[in-house]
């Protein structure tokens, strides 16, 4: 197995088109325990380490872009205020040690069905920048997942940043697992209330792909008075954790059975939704 070690993405991109398979490694949190139990031999692995294009953020304006190579530690503590949901969920990552190497980038590149990060990316309508020698495109991340551990990049492309919004209303994120820490979800639940009265909300590890709750959005989009917020109604806390039930399709497997992953789910939609709402109205309160 060869080892490539460019210094700048130029270097990286030329590398990646040379070699389509060469598979790209950052914090190695997901591609080294396949290399340790032999699930995966690419003919090289692509280092991102030293370029530092990928390894830093910018503001402009109301839109954060992450680099693809920033790790879980530095979004914590440099971009909770930013993005208060991709925060709370890069807290549940794994240890310290694992957060300190792992990164959004390679949490995308993986495409996992559980990936932490990828309901609070769909929820905050994140865009995807990709690259290669080609050129730079760009993807919705409700276009990005396109199976299990598949995604819509070219062989010959790597991601290179992350782009969201700036909250503009409060954002949850809540999973369900084994234990507290360093396990991988059974299942997990994004919120998001924007200020435009928009409601994204997403699902994880409850189908083949992270994917939204498109049903449930429009519900809770209907039902709350954004202008002048009150106590929600536990009929509408029900409904929509109903409606997010619905559009996960989960499986049996050695974490949990399909049912629970569904009744799970509609349990977390209640409480995010609960912790959201009251955020905003004290938000409102505050601003009053």
């Amino acid at each position: 197995m060869d080892f490539l070690r460019p210094e700048s993405l130029g270097e990286a991109l030329r590398m990646k088109a040379a070699v389509p398979d060469a598979v790209p490694i950052a914090g190695g949190t997901d591609v080294m325990v396949e290399l340790n139990f032999d699930h995966r031999r690419p003919p090289a692995l692509l280092d991102l380490t030293r370029v530092p294009e990928l390894a830093d953020w910018s503001r402009d304006g109301a839109l954060v872009t992450i680099g693809a190579a920033l790790p879980y530690t530095r979004l914590i503590n440099e971009l909770g205020t930013d993005l208060p949901g991709l925060a709370i969920a890069s807290r549940t990552v794994g240890s310290p040690q694992i957060r300190n190497r792992g990164t959004v980038g390679g949490n995308l590149g993986a495409a996992s069905p559980a990936g932490d990060t990828h309901p609070v990316l769909l929820a905050c309508d994140a865009v995807v920048e990709v690259a290669s020698v080609r050129g730079t495109r760009t993807i919705p991340a409700d276009e990005f997942y396109l199976g299990v551990k598949r995604n819509a990049l070219q062989p010959d492309e790597l991601i290179t940043a992350i782009r969201l919004p700036r909250a503009s209303g409060p954002q949850q994120f809540a999973k369900v697992g084994t234990r507290n820490a360093m396990v991988i979800a059974v299942c997990s639940f994004a919120i998001s209330l924007h200020a435009d009265a928009r409601v994204g909300a997403a699902i994880g590890s409850a189908a083949p792909t992270p994917r939204r709750a498109r049903q449930a959005e429009e519900f809770l989009a209907a039902e709350l008075d954004f202008a002048q917020p009150r106590p929600l109604l536990d009929s509408v806390k029900q409904r929509f954790g109903e409606l997010v039930s619905a559009e996960a399709s989960p499986i049996d497997d050695v974490r949990g059975s399909a049912a629970y992953r569904k009744h799970a789910l509609a349990v977390l939609a209640r409480r995010t939704l609960g912790w959201a709402w009251d955020a905003y109205r004290e938000g409102e309160r505050s601003c009053a």
